[in-house]
């Protein structure tokens, strides 16, 4: 399988790259892990909301255009919907028994995902009702990935 990570703005932070860096290398025996940051739009702290439209529409053209065709797209929303670590574990294999094997799993800007980036998304995923820093979802996201593999290969997870 082929995972694909698509979020916006670069990550700073050395603790998340080393979290995120370890679960990727453990997901290596399972599929092909590649990370793509896109940049994100520049933008004082208060906008119009017109504004924060178009910081949205800029952020989802540079993620679209990191989309191939035959990809199936799961964007990180918090309207989405919420799934066990079972649940994921279990789409991930149907995505990959009816040859779905390319998946991007998107992670948008501090504003969310643009309405283009939602309606290009096959399913839309919540972690939580909860906002989360879009940095800090990429190491969860990581780790879910991989607790999905270990589950469908019905491994023991290292705690």
């Amino acid at each position: 399988m082929n995972i694909q990570i698509i979020s916006v703005g670069k990550l700073k932070e050395k603790y998340l790259k080393q979290g995120i860096a370890e679960y990727v290398k453990r997901l290596g025996p399972y599929a092909k892990v590649e990370i793509i940051e896109v940049p994100d739009e520049k933008a004082p702290e208060q906008l119009s909301e017109t504004e924060m439209l178009q910081v949205k529409d800029s952020e989802g053209h540079r993620i679209l255009s990191k989309i191939g065709q035959d990809v199936h797209v799961v964007a990180l929303a918090i309207e989405g919907k919420q799934q066990t670590s079972e649940q994921l574990a279990k789409n991930l294999d149907q995505l990959a028994t009816y040859g779905k094997s390319n998946v991007a799993f998107v992670i948008g800007g501090s504003l969310g995902l643009s309405d283009e980036v939602l309606k290009r998304s096959n399913e839309q995923l919540s972690f939580s009702k909860m906002t989360f820093p879009h940095q800090l979802m990429r190491l969860v996201l990581v780790e879910q990935i991989y607790r999905a593999f270990k589950i469908n290969r019905g491994e023991p997870y290292h705690k």
